[in-house]
């Protein structure tokens, strides 16, 4: 069942490909998601969340024909006048976000965001990052550092005062621990609402990551800004295929809420 819906969607894609050959791409800015480089990847039964360290330098060389910049360029409106962006972003806080991809953009001089889920930091849980690898990545050059949650619940099942905590702990503790402001938040699950939105933007965050597929144009909440997920059974077509738009389509299986 798994496959035929992947086989679905790729026809689909590969119909979108072959009609907008000859067009121009819509400008935008597009935010890929990533997890795991490597490591098997949260709950993730099928191995759908974590690419291969020489699939993941693939993919981060075929960004050279785009303006890769920061996640924070997006709250400059005037930035998506400026051609296709691109900017990268990893989820949960894996130890190899900062021990295989790190070194990768290091190399080839791409920014990226690592959202990190602030109680797995302070436990030290295995496979994840600790207080001084987050240090670490942290001052690695075009690296910035998000907040994934407290405890990386769906912020959207959370009364009022769990969602609370979950928003302003997480903050807190990272910006001790970093010593700088954490003003990016990425919504685990993508669950997101517009009283979590609001919650978020009330405890401080500029921004906020959903997993609602497609680009970000002129007029997008940066507090609901779109991602393009990247997943492990990606080959080299399918990740040129989203790159370029022809898996957006698929905001209608993620929803969205923009407002």
């Amino acid at each position: 069942m798994i496959k035929m819906k992947r086989l679905f969607a790729r026809s689909i894609s590969e119909i979108i490909s072959g009609a907008t050959r000859f067009s121009s791409p819509v400008e935008g800015f597009r935010v890929l998601m990533y997890h795991a480089i490597g490591a098997p990847a949260l709950g993730d039964s099928l191995g759908i969340f974590s690419v291969t360290p020489e699939k993941f330098r693939y993919q981060m060389t075929q960004l050279a024909n785009y303006k890769r910049g920061e996640l924070t360029a997006f709250l400059e409106p005037m930035d998506l006048h400026a051609g296709n962006r691109v900017a990268v972003t990893f989820d949960d806080g894996y130890l190899d976000n900062f021990e295989v991809a790190g070194p990768i953009m290091v190399e080839l001089n791409i920014p990226f965001t690592v959202f990190v889920v602030s109680e797995f930091i302070r436990n030290r849980k295995p496979g994840f990052l600790c207080q001084s690898s987050l240090r670490a990545l942290a001052s690695l050059p075009g690296a910035q550092i998000g907040s994934h949650g407290a405890n990386h619940l769906p912020l959207t099942k959370c009364d009022h005062k769990t969602l609370k905590n979950e928003l302003l702990s997480s903050k807190h503790f990272l910006e001790d621990v970093l010593g700088k402001e954490v003003c990016t938040i990425s919504y685990p699950y993508g669950a997101v609402d517009i009283r979590v939105r609001n919650a978020a933007l009330d405890a401080g965050y500029k921004q906020g990551a959903s997993s609602v597929a497609g680009l970000n144009m002129i007029g997008r909440d940066p507090m609901i800004f779109s991602r393009t997920e990247i997943h492990s059974y990606d080959n080299e077509r399918v990740f040129s295929q989203k790159l370029k738009g022809n898996w957006d389509w698929y905001r209608w299986r993620t929803g969205d809420v923009c407002l």
